[in-house]
C-alpha cells in the first residue's frame, strides 16, 4: 500500500472513494429517522433506497461513457461536487419531496465508482493493477465501518449536523482533487465515438440471461442479494420499534457490520476457498445466511442482533464471491467484461426492489416480517444453488481440486 500512497493521483483516488463511502456510511442509518421528521414512514424510507439505486443503474453507464470521451478528471470532479451539494440539500430538506431530491442527486452523481476503477487502470501497470484495486476495497471497507459511527455520534447535535458535515468533507475532496489531481487519460486515448446509453446495463444483463450454463446461477446471485438488499434502510426502523434503538446505537451496529464484512471477504474466505472450493462455499453460505436472518426475526434482546448479523455476514461473504467465481469461470475471457457490466446491472435491480419490498412488509405484514421475507429468499437461492451447482460437476471438481 505504501507504494501507492506514495503517488497522489492514487491518494485522491483512495480519499474520493472514502470520502464516498464515508458520506454513504454516515446517512444510510439516518435516512429513516429522516423521513419520520417528515410523517413518513418505513415503505417511504424504502423507496429512498430503491430510488438511489435506480439512479445509479441509470448514471453509471452515462458516466462511464462520458470519462471515455471527456477524461476521467472531470467526470470524478463533478460528480464529487454533486454528491457535495446532494447532502446540503438531504440538510436543508424540510419535506419529503426535498429528500427525494437530495437522494435523487446522490444517486446520480453517485455512481462515479466505475470511473475510479477506469482512472486506477488508466495509471497502473498491469502487474500492479489487482493491487490498485485493493486499495479501493480498502478505502470502500473504511468508509462503510467509519461512516456509521461517526453520523450516529454527529447526529445528537441535529439530524441536519451529520449532512452538513458530508458535505464539506465532500466539497473539500473537490477543491483537493482539483488542486493536485491530474487527467489519466490523454486525448489521443479517448474514445470520441463511444456510445452513452441510458440502457447499457439493462442490455448487457438481457444478453446474459441468454446463456443457458449460467442462467441458473445469475438467478441464484439475484436471489441471494434480493434477500438482505432492504435490510439497510429498514433496519434502524426495526431496531427503534424492537429495542429502543437511537441513531447513535445504530451507527454502532452498522460499523460492525462493516467490520464483518472486511473480516469474511479478507481473511476468513481467503482461508476457506482453497480447503473447501466454491460450489461447497456457495450452499454453506447460504444456509447461513438464512439462519441468521431467521434469528434476527425472532431476537427478543438486542445483544442478539450482534451473532445473528455475524451468521449473516459469514453466509453472504463466502457464497457471493463463490457463486461469482463460478459464474466467472463458465464464460469465456472475452466475456468477462460484459459478465461482469451485467452482474453490476443484477445487482443494482435488487437494490432497486429490496428497500420497497421490505418497507411494504415492515408496515403491513409485521416488523419482523423484512427479515423472515430474507430468511425464504435466501432458502430458495439455496435450492436453486444446489439445483444449478449438480450441473457443472467438472469445473467444481476442478475448483476443490
Amino acid at each position: 500500500m505504501r507504494v501507492f500512497l506514495g503517488k497522489s493521483p492514487l491518494v485522491f483516488i483512495f480519499i474520493t472513494i472514502f470520502v464516498d463511502l464515508l458520506g454513504y456510511g454516515m446517512m444510510v442509518p439516518l435516512l429513516p429517522f429522516y423521513v419520520q421528521n417528515q410523517q413518513g414512514g418505513a415503505a417511504i424510507a424504502g423507496s429512498l433506497g430503491s430510488l438511489y439505486a435506480l439512479m445509479q443503474l441509470l448514471s453509471g453507464p452515462v458516466l462511464g461513457g462520458l470519462s471515455d470521451r471527456y477524461g476521467r478528471r472531470p467526470v470524478l470532479l463533478i460528480s464529487l461536487l454533486g454528491t457535495s451539494f446532494a447532502y446540503l440539500l438531504l440538510g436543508l430538506a424540510d419535506s419529503l419531496s426535498g429528500i427525494y431530491l437530495a437522494i435523487m442527486l446522490d444517486g446520480i452523481t453517485g455512481g462515479n465508482l466505475t470511473t475510479a476503477y477506469a482512472y486506477i487502470a488508466d495509471v497502473t501497470a498491469p502487474e500492479e493493477r489487482s493491487r490498485g484495486m485493493g486499495l479501493v476495497g480498502a478505502a470502500f471497507g473504511l468508509g462503510l465501518m467509519a461512516g456509521p459511527v461517526l453520523g450516529g455520534l454527529l447526529s445528537v447535535y441535529g439530524l441536519g449536523v451529520p449532512a452538513f458535515t458530508a458535505c464539506a468533507i465532500a466539497l473539500a475532496n473537490v477543491i483537493f482533487g482539483f488542486l493536485i489531481l491530474p487527467e489519466s487519460l490523454p486525448a489521443e486515448r479517448r474514445n470520441a465515438g463511444v456510445s452513452v446509453n441510458l440502457f447499457n446495463s439493462m442490455t448487457q444483463l438481457a444478453g446474459l440471461f441468454r446463456l443457458a450454463p449460467i442462467r441458473m446461477l445469475l438467478l441464484t446471485i439475484f436471489t441471494l442479494n434480493l434477500a438482505f438488499s432492504g435490510l439497510q434502510t429498514n433496519f434502524p426502523l426495526y431496531s427503534q420499534r424492537r429495542f429502543g434503538w437511537d441513531a447513535t446505537l445504530n451507527g454502532i451496529f452498522f460499523a460492525y457490520v462493516g467490520a464483518c464484512a472486511i473480516l469474511v471477504q479478507g481473511v476468513i474466505f481467503r482461508g476457506l476457498q482453497p480447503k473447501f472450493g466454491e460450489k461447497r462455499l456457495s450452499i454453506l453460505g447460504l444456509g447461513l445466511m438464512a439462519a441468521g436472518l431467521a434469528g434476527m426475526a425472532v431476537a427478543q434482546q438486542a445483544w442478539m442482533l450482534y451473532p445473528f448479523v455475524g451468521l449473516v455476514a459469514l453466509g453472504s461473504g463466502i457464497s457471493i464471491p463463490a457463486l461469482t467465481g463460478l459464474v466467472s469461470n463458465q464464460v469465456s475471457a472475452g466475456m468477462q467484461g460484459r459478465l461482469m457490466g451485467g452482474s453490476q446491472a443484477l445487482l443494482s435491480l435488487t437494490t432497486i426492489i429490496g428497500p420497497t419490498l421490505a418497507g411494504l412488509s415492515f408496515e403491513h405484514i409485521a416488523i419482523a416480517a423484512p427479515y423472515w421475507l430474507g430468511s425464504l429468499l435466501s432458502a430458495v437461492a439455496l435450492l436453486l444453488a444446489y439445483l444449478s451447482l449438480r450441473r457443472i460437476p467438472v469445473l467444481v471438481k476442478r475448483t476443490v481440486e
